[in-house]
């Protein structure tokens, strides 16, 4: 059961607001809301919006951990929610009443998913409508819509994906559903739907000795060599650990990276001592921090000074060194010939949903041909900057064909000097079943289920002939 936050919420009605200066403090319910409007009516990613939120910081790092599990759950089951709504309706809200759609979302999400007390998801979510000036007149709807939730909770809880009632196509948009069924078929499409679902672990990429660190850690050592630590059961909510608070994080022993992502760098070989390498879009930094520790003399380069700064802060953290360059990556010229080159291109992310849930509401298939084009620039960019006999790693975080094999296929047929150089099992961790009969990388989020899954990732390794 998870512990009602009400306690510490200051606009709770147990706990009137206190002020902080001249400043009253946000709810916990309240700034949910914030975050979840933000997403879905201005279409600003999740953590943006995080990190943005002007009174976010003035809550206990108890409700904050509440806020934002609150959010992610929301987002991460809304077909769900909206299926579950739509039943208990009588008419579909106006467009105008977004913000009491908002605000059932989040009832619904506490009641069936977070297993928030029944008086505490139904009562604050009405206080919260009544607060809202011209949607207080939708106070009894919210009232009667959650207490009939509440008393069918089960019943509701049930239609999720792959139950056999329902397929994959009730958690998530219908052109990314329909995309998914298109590229895999249904039953594998309702696989990586059902894997979104779940609360994703915390993965390590360590700089030595991952069996130690997985003990210090409280995870394990999956067979890529990540170390991963598994996620506390939303069901017994409680406020995690910051990362900066971990054992090795202050020493710079380790850095969050997540098991799929940690995969292409290491394609380009395990010692690079000496070896010239370009990061063509290295924030936030996790495969340079790979490729320095590898021993290569690594060139970062990104488009966005902001970002690379991200990238400075957690080499210097990590005690390691890249040159760091800020410019457009398709069309910079600055270094040639180098011995291997890593694009991790810009693209949808649709393989990371199980971390990122906004990802399936912010974009849609324009977004596709937009960034197919863009990794197009790119690839060739990186034909152009690598020396004869040099290898180029291509990757992206998403499941969309379009954005991986298609892509490949493409430059291959542009560039006849360039061909594939096929990654073998032994070299990520023995997993066979993450590659594809052309000897690319690509995992779904469905595998490796036993261990917490893995996000979906793209990867391909060329070479251009001497």
């Amino acid at each position: 059961m998870l512990p009602d936050p009400i306690s510490s919420d200051p606009n709770s009605p147990s706990n009137p607001a206190e002020p902080m200066g001249d400043m009253p403090v946000i709810s916990a319910r309240a700034a949910a809301l914030d975050l979840l409007e933000a997403v879905l009516r201005r279409r600003q990613p999740l953590d943006e919006a995080l990190s943005s939120h002007p009174d976010l910081g003035r809550l206990p790092s108890r409700d904050r951990q509440f806020v934002r599990a609150l959010v992610t759950t929301a987002l991460r089951h809304l077909g769900q929610i909206d299926h579950t709504l739509a039943q208990c309706l009588e008419k579909p809200l106006p467009a105008r009443a977004s913000a009491v759609r908002n605000i059932l979302r989040l009832g619904v999400a506490q009641t069936l998913f977070l297993q928030t007390p029944a008086h505490a998801a139904v009562d604050t979510m009405v206080s919260l409508v009544a607060k809202r000036g011209g949607e207080a007149g939708y106070k009894g709807l919210v009232n009667a819509v959650l207490r009939r939730i509440v008393r069918d909770a089960e019943l509701f809880r049930q239609a999720r994906p792959g139950n056999g009632i329902f397929t994959g196509a009730i958690s998530l948009p219908d052109w990314l559903w329909q995309s998914w069924v298109k590229a895999y078929g249904v039953q594998q499409a309702t696989a990586i739907a059902t894997a979104h679902l779940a609360e994703p672990p915390l993965d390590f990429t360590v700089r030595r000795d991952p069996a130690h660190w997985a003990k210090l850690l409280q995870g394990e050592v999956l067979p890529t060599g990540t170390v991963r630590r598994p996620p506390h059961p939303q069901e017994h909510y409680r406020p995690s650990p910051r990362i900066e608070d971990l054992p090795g994080f202050a020493e710079g022993m380790w850095w969050v990276q997540d098991a799929a992502a940690a995969l292409p760098a290491r394609l380009l070989g395990g010692d690079l001592t000496g070896q010239r390498v370009l990061d063509m879009c290295a924030a936030p930094g996790g495969k340079t921090a790979q490729l320095a520790l590898a021993g290569a003399a690594v060139t970062a380069l990104d488009r966005s000074n902001k970002r690379l700064e991200r990238v400075k802060e957690n080499l210097i953290r990590l005690q390691l060194t890249a040159q760091l360059e800020a410019a457009d990556a398709a069309l910079w010229r600055k270094g040639k010939e180098f011995d291997a080159i890593l694009l991790d291109a810009p693209c949808s992310a649709t393989g990371t949903i199980r971390r990122h849930p906004d990802v399936a509401w912010l974009k849609d298939p324009r977004d596709i041909v937009k960034l197919t084009a863009t990794q197009d620039r790119l690839l060739d960019a990186a034909a152009a900057l690598v020396r004869p006999g040099g290898r180029i790693v291509y990757c992206t975080c998403s499941l969309q064909p379009e954005e991986g094999e298609a892509r490949i296929a493409a430059f291959l047929a542009r560039n006849p000097s360039m061909r594939r150089l096929p990654i073998g099992a032994f070299e990520i961790g023995g997993l066979e079943e993450l590659l594809t009969r052309d000897g690319d990388l690509r995992s779904f989020p469905y595998q490796l289920s036993q261990q917490g899954g893995i996000d979906g990732f793209y990867a391909a390794r060329l070479t251009l002939d001497s």
